[in-house]
């Protein structure tokens, strides 16, 4: 009876009553055949006799039958049985519990109040119990009786609030996910249906207050979902809820308000991680939502989502940082132009973090692959070319990520800025203030850190993207002679190399070649196979250099060897391997300096005799002939200069060109100083070993004019002597002489 008397309580609460005490139905008679069946049924279930899921199917199909209709004590004692088996918590197969539901579901054909009352307890109830066949059943009851379940919704709503506490994964999260999607569904049809609101003013205003407190709860309790399934479960009600707390009756302005308290980062919270995640459950759910976010609400966010990320003195770890991030990235894909001219405005700011975090969060959304993000790359990538030049330290890194980032997604992008020629100006600007020495020790460590990142850049690309090989090439020419660029060519012989293999570098028609490409082609050194072999051989000569520096100039040596002579390439493919093998001491006689410099005039030497080609072989010798009238006295790069350019002119059959380019150094050298004049004799006696009496015979004019030279400076002194021994000089003067 005090069961009974409770139940009656809450139908008076809800605004209806068992179907026994309504007016209409008080001169009804009970159909005594199903009642007794029933009854029997009951007493089997209670007394634990046979198969008990057996007896459920035997209940369901009674109570299924049209004049059936089980007085209300009978009503009482079954929904207690079955409650038992339904919820719980441990000993009941599944297929009882299934069987116990759906008894459940057809007793609700005729005592709908009663079973749903039933089923409102078992959802509220604190103690230890299985909720899942309770929530099982509710969807079974909302898909048969819909009309009669939105008369239970703001019930549910705060029934499925407990659910949500205590429930953190598995299969009761997915159905009760479920069971709010459906009820949401049905709300919303019931709603934009037109018909009669069947709440009164009062209820209206709880149901939403419910909605909104479920909302909350999931969001919050349910954001760490790690299964894949158990998310997308819980993105599937929030945006259910979403829906219906947007619908067009609603005061949206409050409703944004509301959903925006729960996300909002700028609430002083510790657990960073935490808004986060419900920032992007929020953001994750709202395109499944037809309705569009107030821009000032849109801009509200995205501010607060990036003072997180820019505030050093958060000191976020790197999860809350990557949580932080992917909601930039999906306010991006709700809103891209917001985000990118918001993102762009912080360009501009003298707060530095700022326009770091900016950089970071654009390059972030170039690698994405989003249509929206791709239409806007030209524009993003013409903001960030605006601080390419800005010289703090933060904001160049973040440039050269940026550039990373925008390399890696979409080369096509980078038509309107010159992306790789920005990452060896930087690698210029580095070494120059390094070798400017005025740095701290600090900022050296810096500069330094910059130059790695610019070679790891390039030497990371990967040349089979789309339209990285026109980007690369023949650009990456460019950069093979100067010299500050010195340090960039072992990702650019990584780079040559592996379009080498893909067959990229072919002769591209004028109107192929980027525009940045020709502008620069024409600003800067003429660039001729003989700069290329000259400015490899000598890098390849060089002992300070590194070998792994030496192998990179030899592998371009190899991979160019079309654009320097089309008749070596036979000859390099056989011989520069076995010179990286010497190189890398593969065969276990890694050459001295001086055995290696041997090595290296003996390849030029017979790359010489292979081309046999006067003219092109004056023209190595000239190019050499300018580095070394170049090249600091005393520098390791002018030793092997004056060696190369021997073997060089040994190797042309042009008597007067030799001639002219011996007495040229012969005349320029200050033989007082030992490494020129060792570098004479080295340059002589090269040259002398194919051109024996040319060399002679320069050497004899050379001593000739030299002789007349010297001949005249004494002639001019005894003039000179002559005249000042005239009356008055006395021996003082003769001394000055």
């Amino acid at each position: 009876m005090e069961r009974l008397r409770a139940l009656r309580g809450l139908f008076a609460c809800v605004g209806c009553m068992p179907r026994s005490t309504r007016r209409g139905e008080r001169g009804r008679v009970e159909s005594p055949v199903p009642t007794c069946a029933v009854t029997l049924l009951l007493q089997r279930l209670q007394d634990q006799e046979g198969d008990r899921e057996q007896a459920y199917c035997e209940l369901e199909h009674v109570l299924g039958e049209e004049d059936s209709r089980p007085p209300c004590g009978v009503v009482n004692r079954l929904l207690a049985e079955v409650s038992r088996d339904l919820t719980a918590a441990q000993g009941v197969t599944d297929s009882v519990r299934m069987a116990a539901s759906n008894v459940l579901v057809a007793l609700a054909r005729t005592h709908f109040s009663m079973v749903m009352a039933e089923l409102q307890g078992h959802l509220k109830a604190t103690r230890e119990m299985c909720k899942e066949f309770v929530l099982v059943t509710l969807s079974k009851l909302f898909s048969i009786y819909a009309p009669q379940c939105i008369s239970f919704v703001w019930l549910t709503l705060a029934g499925l609030c407990s659910v949500v506490g205590r429930v953190r994964s598995g299969r009761t999260l997915r159905t009760a996910c479920a069971v709010v999607k459906q009820w949401m569904d049905g709300i919303k049809i019931h709603l934009s249906s037109g018909k009669h609101c069947p709440w009164p003013a009062t209820e209206k205003e709880q149901m939403y207050e419910n909605l909104h407190e479920l909302f909350f709860f999931v969001v919050s309790n349910w954001q760490d979902c790690k299964e894949e399934e158990d998310r997308q479960a819980v993105l599937g009600a929030v945006t259910a809820m979403m829906t219906v707390l947007l619908q067009e009756e609603l005061p949206r302005e409050h409703v944004w308000e509301r959903l925006l308290w729960l996300v909002h980062p700028c609430r002083e919270m510790q657990d960073t991680c935490r808004v986060a995640k419900s920032l992007h459950m929020f953001l994750e759910a709202l395109p499944g939502v037809q309705s569009v976010i107030p821009k000032d609400k849109f801009l509200a966010v995205t501010s607060a989502v990036f003072y997180q990320l820019s505030d050093d003195a958060k000191q976020h770890s790197e999860a809350d940082r990557a949580e932080l991030t992917r909601c930039i990235l999906l306010q991006a894909q709700i809103c891209p132009e917001e985000t990118v001219l918001f993102l762009q405005s912080q360009l501009g700011d003298e707060w530095e973090a700022g326009c770091v975090a900016a950089l970071g969060l654009l390059g972030t959304l170039a690698r994405s692959d989003e249509p929206a993000m791709t239409e806007k790359l030209p524009q993003i990538t013409e903001a960030v070319q605006r601080v390419c030049s800005d010289p703090r330290t933060r904001v160049r890194r973040a440039v050269l990520h940026f550039t990373e980032d925008l390399l890696s997604a979409n080369a096509w992008s980078c038509s309107a800025w010159d992306v790789v020629g920005h990452i060896f100006w930087e690698f210029s600007r580095t070494t120059g203030r390094r070798a400017a020495g005025d740095l701290s020790a600090q900022e050296a460590q810096e500069e330094g850190a910059l130059q790695e990142l610019c070679i790891n850049i390039l030497g990371s690309l990967d040349v089979s993207a789309r339209g990285i090989s026109k980007l690369l090439w023949p650009r990456l020419l460019l950069y093979v002679v100067p010299a500050q660029y010195t340090g960039m060519l072992i990702p650019v012989s990584r780079c040559v190399q592996a379009l080498a293999k893909r067959g990229e570098l072919t002769v591209q028609d004028m109107e192929d070649l980027d525009p940045h490409f020709l502008s620069s082609m024409f600003q800067g050194p003429l660039l001729t196979p003989q700069t290329l072999l000259a400015r490899l051989l000598v890098v390849a000569g060089s002992p300070s250099a590194g070998s792994e520096l030496q192998a990179a100039a030899l592998l371009l040596l190899q991979n160019l060897h079309s654009k320097i002579h089309r008749a070596v390439g036979t000859k390099w493919a056989a011989e520069i391997p076995l010179l990286l093998q010497r190189l890398e001491g593969k065969d276990e006689s890694f050459p001295n300096s001086e055995e290696w410099e041997h090595l290296l005039l003996k390849f030029l030497r017979a790359s010489l005799d292979v081309v046999e080609d006067e003219a092109w072989t004056k023209a190595l010798s000239c190019e050499l002939s300018r580095r070394l009238s170049s090249s600091a006295s005393s520098s390791a790069e002018k030793t092997f200069l004056y060696k190369a350019l021997g073997a060089v002119l040994g190797a042309c059959k042009e008597v007067l060109h030799v001639q002219e380019k011996l007495l040229q150094h012969l005349e320029k050298s200050n033989a007082e100083e030992p490494s020129e004049a060792q570098g004479m004799i080295s340059l002589v006696s090269h040259a002398a070993d194919s051109n024996f009496h040319t060399v002679l015979d320069t050497l004899t004019m050379f001593a000739s004019r030299l002789c007349k030279r010297r001949n005249g400076r004494i002639s001019r002194r005894k003039k000179k002597h002559s005249l000042s021994a005239e009356p008055g000089l006395g021996q003082g003067g003769w001394c000055a002489i």
